[in-house]
């Protein structure tokens, strides 16, 4: 038999590809209540509407855990549920949209956690509104026996492979069976790499999982992450001025879960809620080294978020705490206290943790290079 051609793709065009070829084809209802795609289909993931407070827990460990299922077994369908963010619409009605969507199969393929192709995955299909990719993510794949099972679930869910593998033996194996399937294959890393070596001169290590190496600048992380929680929601033991940032706002402006996503960049964040009336604590004041971000958001945006937190906890709704006026009194009384001390301010209306965290960094980074 002749040596099969090695094909590689650009992700877009892969997707795009399946969409004029008819592979990405709406998979027929079952019993189970589920589109079925190709032989080995799994079920697809719906997102989790997360309530509080679970949800601060649950954006702890989203944020430090790989993004796939810690199950020794490989090639079952995994991923780390995405909560909604607050006003998304419910798993019911989600369910609903995605059963309109066009399916296909993605196999993401990792020699390490897969964090890093994960989100290339996700950020690329995300370009694609009217598809439903099908995750099927392979962790730790570092032998020949573990690949030999990839390539199973690849042959019997045929889509498009996505990989990050420095081991060539490995890879060429998976480039060639993919190329005898007529499946697409792509190395996600590979264009990066290629454009560093060569502008470095150099040749890469070909370690797998270089980047979670636990090295000064892990520990650093966690070292964050402990200042992080002892330093939620006002707790200070007078030291708020060994803090990088400090984000102040009103109830349910996303303080807590975007401090904990700055800490995981390595960031030690502290937050503190705004209350009329309500001292802040003293040390703030004297607080040299960090920085201070306001966050705000839209009144009847916040009287939505608090409204599902008491339901959430199955509380009363007939409460200040929702009522429309005195949520708008206390967001002027949070945006003058910003004025009155020159804190820059982020309005959180509709914003994700990561883009509130992106913006809060922005500021950050520009106050230092400003040092």
């Amino acid at each position: 038999m002749a040596t099969p051609t090695r094909r590689s793709y650009p992700l877009s065009a892969s997707i795009s590809r399946l969409f004029s070829t008819g592979a990405l084809n709406g998979g027929a209802k079952t019993k189970h209540g589920y589109d079925r795609v190709g032989l080995g289909a799994k079920p697809p993931l719906t997102p989790v509407n997360h309530s509080f407070p679970q949800a601060k827990a649950h954006h702890a460990k989203m944020l430090l855990c790989p993004a796939v299922s810690r199950r020794k077994r490989i090639g079952v369908l995994t991923a780390a549920p995405i909560p909604l963010r607050r006003g998304a619409r419910t798993a019911r009605e989600t369910t609903g949209l995605m059963n309109t969507k066009r399916v296909f199969h993605l196999h993401l393929v990792s020699d390490a956690t897969g964090e890093t192709l994960n989100m290339v995955a996700r950020a690329a299909c995300a370009q694609y509104e009217d598809a439903r990719p099908i995750e099927h993510v392979y962790a730790l794949v570092r032998g020949p026996k573990q690949l030999e099972r990839v390539l199973g679930e690849i042959e019997n869910a045929p889509g498009i492979v996505m990989f990050t593998m420095v081991n060539d033996e490995l890879r060429s194996r998976l480039e060639k069976r993919c190329a005898e399937l007529q499946t697409p294959c792509i190395s996600v890393l590979d264009p990066a790499m290629l454009a560093l070596g060569k502008y470095l001169g150099k040749e890469s290590s070909h370690k797998p999982g270089s980047q979670h190496i636990m090295d000064a600048e892990y520990f650093d992380r966690i070292a964050a992450l402990n200042y992080t929680m002892a330093h939620d929601d006002g707790q200070s033991g007078g030291d708020l001025d060994d803090a990088d940032i400090i984000l102040l706002g009103v109830s349910r402006t996303s303080k807590t879960p975007t401090c904990i996503y700055l800490a995981n960049r390595g960031i030690k964040a502290a937050n503190i809620p705004i209350v009329p009336n309500a001292p802040l604590p003293p040390d703030l004041e004297t607080a040299q080294k960090p920085l201070i971000v306001g966050l705000t958001t839209s009144p009847d945006r916040l009287v939505q978020i608090r409204k599902n937190r008491l339901l959430s906890l199955h509380e009363n709704t007939d409460t200040d705490y929702v009522a429309p006026d005195v949520v708008a009194d206390e967001i002027a009384f949070a945006r003058k206290l910003f004025a009155r001390n020159g804190w820059p301010v982020i309005d959180v209306t509709r914003r994700s943790i990561e883009e509130t965290a992106a913006a809060v960094l922005n500021l950050y980074n520009e106050r230092q290079r400003a040092v």
